[in-house]
C-alpha cells in the first residue's frame, strides 16, 4: 500500500509533464501558423521568432529567480554553458535552413530519423541497452509516422547537409539537458535559467541576419498590426511552456523517450488540423496514425518492464548482499 502511495505522485507528475509538453507543442504550432502562414499575419522570420521564445523564456526565469520562486543555487563551468548554447543555437538556425532548403517530405524524415539517431548517441556516450522490444516499438513509431506525414520527398546537396547538422545537433542538445541535470543534480528549471540568457542573448544577434539571408526581408520592414503582435506574444507564451516541459521531461526520462513519445504531437496536429481547418485525412493517414500510436504504448510497456527488471534486480542483490553479512558472523562462531 505504501510503494502506491509513493508511485502516485510521481506518475501524477509524469503525465503532468508529458500533458504540458503535448498541449503546448500542438498549441505553438497552431499560433505560429496564424502568425507566420500567408493567409495569416505572414511573418516569414522563423529563427527571429525562434530567438523572441528565448528571450521571453530567459525573462521569466530570471524573473522566477529574483522574486524567490526558484532558486539558482547549483555552478555550471562556463566553459559547458557555451557548448551547451553552440548546440542548442546550431540545432535551430540548421533546422530553420533545412525547412528552407529541402521538401517538406525530406524535412519530415529527417525529423523521424533523430528517433534512432537519439538511441545511437546514448548509447555511445552513456552506454544505454535498448531491450528488443523496445528497438521494435521505436520501428513502428517511426514508420507509423511517417506513413502518415511523409509525401514528396526531393533531396539537395545544401538541404542534406543543413539536415545533418540539424539532426546531429538536436540530438545532441536533447540528450546535454538530461546529462547536465544528471552531473550537477540540478533541477530542469534551474538549468532553463542558466541556459536560455546566454542562448537568447546570441540568437538575438544573428537571427535578422539568418532571416535576411533566408528570405531577402528585413524584420524592420515588417508592419505589425495588433493581430500579429497578440499573435506574437502568444506564441512567445506558450514556447516558455515549450521549454519548461522540454527540460523537465528529459530530465525525468531520457531524450530517447521524448523523441519516441513525442510523435504523439504529431498526431495531435493532424487531428485537429482534420477537425478545425478541414484538413483530408486519407485511410493512410489514419493507418499511419494507427501504427504510431500502437508503438508509442508498446513503447512504454517495454520500458516500464525494463524498469521493474533493473529495479527487482536491484532489490535481490541488496537483499542478498545484506543476508551475506548476517552469515559471516555464524560462519566464524
Amino acid at each position: 500500500m505504501e510503494i502506491k502511495e509513493r508511485k502516485s505522485p510521481f506518475t501524477v507528475c509524469n503525465v503532468g509533464a508529458w500533458s504540458m509538453t503535448v498541449v503546448s507543442s500542438v498549441g505553438i504550432i497552431m499560433a505560429n501558423r496564424q502568425l507566420m502562414s500567408p493567409q495569416g499575419f505572414a511573418f516569414a522570420f522563423a529563427t527571429t521568432l525562434s530567438s523572441f521564445h528565448y528571450s521571453l523564456t530567459a525573462l521569466v526565469c530570471l524573473v522566477s529567480n529574483a522574486v524567490g520562486y526558484s532558486a539558482s543555487t547549483h555552478v555550471i563551468p562556463l566553459w559547458e554553458l557555451i557548448l551547451f548554447s553552440v548546440v542548442a543555437n546550431a540545432s535551430i538556425i540548421a533546422m530553420n535552413f533545412s525547412l528552407i532548403l529541402n521538401s517538406p517530405g525530406f524535412f519530415q524524415i529527417s525529423r523521424l530519423s533523430m528517433v534512432p539517431v537519439v538511441c545511437v548517441m546514448e548509447w555511445i556516450l552513456h552506454g544505454k541497452q535498448f531491450s528488443r522490444r523496445a528497438k521494435m516499438a521505436v520501428v513502428m513509431v517511426v514508420v507509423g509516422v511517417s506513413i502518415c506525414t511523409v509525401t514528396d520527398v526531393k533531396v539537395n546537396a545544401k538541404g542534406f547537409l543543413c539536415a545533418c547538422v540539424a539532426v546531429l545537433c538536436t540530438s545532441l542538445h536533447q540528450i546535454l539537458i538530461g546529462s547536465l541535470q544528471k552531473k550537477y543534480s540540478i533541477g530542469s528549471f534551474e538549468l532553463l535559467t542558466k541556459t536560455t540568457p546566454m542562448q537568447a542573448l546570441s540568437l538575438l544577434f544573428l537571427c535578422p541576419f539568418i532571416d535576411f539571408y533566408l528570405t531577402g526581408k528585413l524584420l524592420s520592414n515588417y508592419k505589425f498590426s495588433c493581430g500579429a503582435f497578440i499573435f506574437l506574444l502568444l506564441s512567445c507564451s506558450i514556447a516558455v511552456f515549450c521549454k519548461v516541459s522540454l527540460y523537465l521531461c528529459i530530465g525525468r526520462f531520457s531524450a530517447s523517450s521524448f523523441q519516441v513519445l513525442g510523435h504523439m504531437k504529431t498526431i495531435c496536429v493532424m487531428t485537429l488540423a482534420w477537425l478545425l481547418f478541414d484538413s483530408k485525412l486519407s485511410l493512410k493517414n489514419f493507418l499511419g496514425m494507427a501504427l504510431a500510436a500502437m508503438g508509442m504504448i508498446a513503447y512504454t510497456w517495454a520500458v516500464e518492464a525494463e524498469k521493474e527488471a533493473t529495479n527487482s534486480k536491484s532489490h535481490r542483490n541488496t537483499k542478498d548482499k545484506m543476508s551475506g553479512e548476517v552469515m559471516k558472523p555464524l560462519t566464524s562462531i
